[in-house]
């Protein structure tokens, strides 16, 4: 089992620099990541003047968070193995392929880079609103958090597809690009429901920025409850105890 393999992690793991350069490449691969996300949607807004969702401002949702996370993976890679997400992190860390240590220091500077990106958007566009995650009107929390758990599932099951799994061999860049289009696909599917986070850090940058944070536990539970369903059944299904290896951080 994938949960046998959990580590604690040694109390000056914080403190190595690998750790240290590894945290500092997931606050710059998020900041990164949220300022073209959450700024796209900031520039409809603007060019709308704050008018109503329509199908083509959810595909250039769509398309901006897929080229951001494809490029943000891609620059953290080698560094820290590219999560860019709590639930990603968390997910890993089920698996046993990262330290709770680690990824707590992981889980800071992304939550962080999400806050950095979104005082920075609201500088730039003059003060303009950086939006919180909400749900659609006719949409409840547990819809909406059935749609967290099942988007991010498909995330992380290709996270440990295409990046984890011993056996893929060199894929080169094919992991961020099917990470950036599964998230992509799945905007397309639930962003006009509840606005399909998928990631813990990418709600948590824009509330803590306008204050907002009603039903905002559902972009937190439903991602980590994906995660480690993710996890949990690639690891022992496809991976299992005779294939697993510890990732080094190049590879994760």
């Amino acid at each position: 089992m994938a949960i046998h393999r959990i580590a604690i992690g040694s109390p000056g793991e914080a403190g190595q620099p690998d750790a240290i350069r590894a945290a500092f490449a997931e606050f710059f691969s998020m900041l990164i990541f949220v300022f073209a996300g959450q700024g796209s949607g900031m520039a409809y807004s603007k060019l709308t003047n704050n008018g109503p969702a329509t199908p083509a401002g959810l595909i250039a949702a769509s398309l901006s968070h897929a080229f951001g996370l494809f490029v943000a993976v891609s620059v953290g890679a080698n560094i820290s193995g590219g999560h860019v997400n709590p639930a990603v992190t968390f997910g890993a860390f089920i698996g046993g392929n990262i330290t709770l240590l680690r990824s707590i220091l992981y889980w800071i500077a992304q939550l962080l880079g999400s806050v950095v990106a979104c005082i920075l958007l609201k500088s730039a566009t003059g003060g303009m609103e950086t939006s919180a995650f909400a749900l659609s009107s006719d949409i409840s929390v547990w819809n909406a958090l059935l749609f967290e758990i099942v988007m991010t599932f498909g995330l992380v099951y290709t996270v440990y597809a295409t990046a984890v799994d011993p056996k893929k061999g060199n894929i080169g860049i094919i992991a961020p690009i099917a990470i950036g289009v599964i998230v992509g696909a799945n905007i397309l599917a639930g962003g006009a429901f509840d606005g399909a986070s998928m990631n813990p850090a990418v709600s948590f940058g824009p509330a803590v920025v306008s204050w907002t944070w009603t039903h905002h536990w559902v972009y937190w539970v439903g991602p980590f409850i994906g995660a480690a369903f993710a996890a949990i059944i690639y690891d022992n299904i496809f991976i299992g105890d005779d294939g697993h290896e510890p990732l080094s951080n190049s590879d994760f």
